[in-house]
Formats: structure tokens, sequence, C-alpha cells
């Protein structure tokens, strides 16, 4: 969800000619260079009122970004733990600065979050669905420009942006990665050109996060967070926050085995209550939509007739990522691949278990469980009720994907949505 492609939006359709971002593109993306996020709205939100399409990518890109900014300011508020915050990390110049002085967090305040990320999401989404509808145009993009207010502070500075975390996660600086490439050199991850079908893939991931964020509201999962939060948030209050370090050593030292300790709890408190019936069920539906979606990009993609830094390239473009061309067996294989989840979702595919002859049904998973809790199911017990007579998913029924895909068919489906 952290992913930098993620914020980095765009908008709308290729389809005859080539196209470039027009002044409603331009708006979006110095708003999000600068971290100018709501200035961006005011100006774009009457054009795409007033019917542009483009104008309507650029408030769903800002309202993505926005809804991951307030998510970033929660983890910040509250103290995050953030990766890489070793004297390596600082000595490097990679380290995303700690709250000083952390807010008390709790398991209600990390609902609210995650029912606020989702909220923004639902919100952008509803825009990337009007710049789907038609236009010509692209706007190009360099993620690594893209600025938030990570902080909450009111100010936007060179450390909260995109750049600075994507040098965290490589371990590349900023300005190496901020460097043009040489007419000579390896390629390099610069511009993306956004248009009407990376509005549907965009759509599509927001439905993929709601997803997770559904599935997690629709459960009580207190005790998973009283028993393990302190990890994530060492100073925000949660109940094992000062005994991670202090116990006498067992195994090995005290910090290795109380961390031992906290990950015996964490799959110990893998047993959640559903609490909200109608959210899980909606966890199928978002994922029937993702689908759905990934159809309508596949759609858009094959009828470009251009070639401008494409997100995802039809099998006449150029793949940004070496090595890594699309070909049209590799879209029929997405596709057919695509029915067949369908099936899983709809229950008339049925996913294996490996201690039972029947299939599990997902569908009446969805629609029915009273509980999600991970060692009932893998070990039989809960799975039960949800047993039924009727076509396995076997590794037949997938096997176009790996055919064509090979063994790096889950990465792909990671870039496909």
């Amino acid at each position: 969800m952290f992913r930098p492609f993620i914020l980095a939006a765009g908008t709308a359709l290729l389809c005859a000619s080539p196209a470039f971002a027009g002044p409603a593109g331009d708006i979006a993306r110095d708003a999000l260079y600068a971290g100018a996020l709501t200035d961006g709205l005011s100006k774009l939100e009457p054009l795409a009122t007033g019917g542009d399409t483009e104008a309507a990518f650029g408030v769903g890109t800002i309202k993505l970004t926005q809804a991951l900014e307030h998510l970033t300011q929660t983890l910040y508020r509250h103290g995050f733990d953030l990766p890489d915050t070793s004297a390596a990390g600082v000595e490097s110049g990679l380290m995303i600065p700690q709250n000083p002085s952390p807010e008390p967090f709790d398991y209600n305040g990390v609902r609210q979050m995650l029912v606020d990320l989702e909220a923004g999401l639902d919100d952008a989404r509803a825009s990337f669905d009007v710049a789907a509808r038609s236009g010509d145009y692209v706007i190009e993009i360099n993620p690594l420009k893209v600025h938030v207010d990570a902080n909450g502070d009111g100010k936007v500075d060179d450390s909260e942006g995109l750049a600075m975390l994507a040098a965290l996660m490589t371990h590349v600086s900023v300005d190496e990665l901020m460097t043009p490439r040489a007419a000579d050199g390896p390629p390099k991850f610069e511009l993306v050109g956004l248009d009407r079908a990376d509005a549907y893939w965009l759509g599509g991931y927001t439905q993929v996060i709601g997803a997770q964020l559904d599935f997690l509201l629709a459960h009580d999962f207190s005790s998973f967070v009283n028993a393990t939060f302190h990890r994530l948030f060492p100073k925000a209050g949660f109940p094992m926050q000062n005994y991670v370090n202090d116990s006498g050593s067992v195994f090995f030292t005290p910090a290795a085995d109380t961390g031992i300790a906290d990950l015996i709890a964490a799959i110990h408190t893998l047993s959640w209550p559903v609490i909200d019936a109608p959210r899980l069920a909606g966890v199928r539906d978002r994922l029937k939509a993702v689908l759905a979606y990934s159809r309508q990009n596949w759609d858009a993609i094959l009828m470009e007739t251009d070639d401008n830094h494409e997100l995802l390239p039809s099998p006449r473009q150029t793949a940004m990522v070496p090595g890594a061309a699309i070909t049209d067996e590799r879209v029929a294989a997405w596709r057919a691949t695509l029915d067949e989840a369908d099936k899983v979702l709809d229950g008339t595919l049925l996913i294996p278990h490996w201690r039972f002859r029947e299939g599990f049904d997902l569908k009446a998973y969805f629609e029915t469980a009273k509980r999600t809790d991970l060692v009932m199911l893998l070990s039989g017990y809960d799975a039960v009720p949800f047993l039924k007579a009727g076509p396995i998913a076997t590794a037949t029924d997938f096997r176009a994907i790996q055919t064509a895909f090979g063994n790096e068919w889950l990465g792909y489906a990671f870039w496909f949505n």
C-alpha cells in the first residue's frame, strides 16, 4: 500500500495518436510535486465537474495521494517504528525521522485509521471511474518527485518525498536516484505516462486494498493488536510496550526471546470473531470488482497506438522494466486466469484443502463465516462448514498463466492487478 507507483497517478485514454497532458494534467503534476494537494483539488474539481475527464483523473490521483498522506500522518503521530532507523541508516541519510513525542494509540484508533483509509480510497476511485469513460491524454509524472506532508506539520520538505522512501527501500542515495540516466547508461525509472487505461488500473488497486481493509474491519482483531502492536508503535501505550527487552534470557537474548514470544502470541491471536457480516461479504464484491477492472484495463491498453512511458504496456509498446516484455500469449493467459478466479469467487470452482476430498467454497465463507481462525482453518475443523462436492481447482485450471509467465507469474500478477 506504500509502493511509490501507487502514489504516482494520472489520467485517461490513448486511441489513435500521441497525446500529452493538458492544463488539468499540468495542475495535477504541479500539485503532486509541490505536495500542494488541497490547492490542486480546488483547481481541478470545477474542471472535472464540467466534464473534463483529464481533470477527473487528476482529482482521483490527488485524493489517492491524500488518503495515503493521512495514513502516513496517523502513523507518524503515534510513533510508528519505520524501518531502517539503525545507525547505518542515519549515517547514510536514509532515516525517516521518528516522532519524539508519540500520542497514545489503541485498538479503536487502529480501526478508525483503517476506516479513514478505506473512505479515502473509495472517494478516489469514484473519480477514476469518471476518468476512465473517455479522453485522449497522457500525464507524464516522475513518481520520485511526488511529495506529501508526512508528519502533518503543514509543511513539505525534501525528506517527505517519494524519492526518500525509494532511497530507504533500495539503499540508494536520493541524489543517485534523481540523477538523469546517461545516454549509454542502464534504464532508470524516471517518468510514467498515465492515461485512461491507468484509471482502471488505479481503480482496481483501490479495490485490492479496500478488500483487505474490509476483511480486517469485518472482524474483532483486538487481541492481535493488543498482543503485538507494541512492535509497530513502541511508545504508544500498547499493553506489552514495557516488556520487549527486559525479561530474563531463556534461549538466546532477552530481545530475541521476547521476539519469539510475540511471534507465538501473534499466531495464537489470529482467531477473530466476525462482527460485521455484510462487510465480510463485501470483500468478495471488491475482489470481483478487481477482476472487472483488470479486464477493462486490458481492453483500454490494447486500443492504444502510442508508446509513451507506459505503466503497463501492450505487446506493441515498450516495457519500462527491462526483461519484462508483454506478449499476446501473456495477455491471453492473464485473461484466462481472471475467468478462473471469477469461478473461485463464485463458488463454482472450489479451493483444495489438504485434509479433505471435498473443496472449500470461498463464496460460502465470505457470506456465512462467524469467525476466522487461521490455525483452525488450515488444520481443518473450521473449514468443515464450507466444504462441498464439486470441481476443485488444480494446477491444470491455472496452467495458462504458469506456461506464459513461468516462475515469475506472481510478480506479474502484482503488476497486472
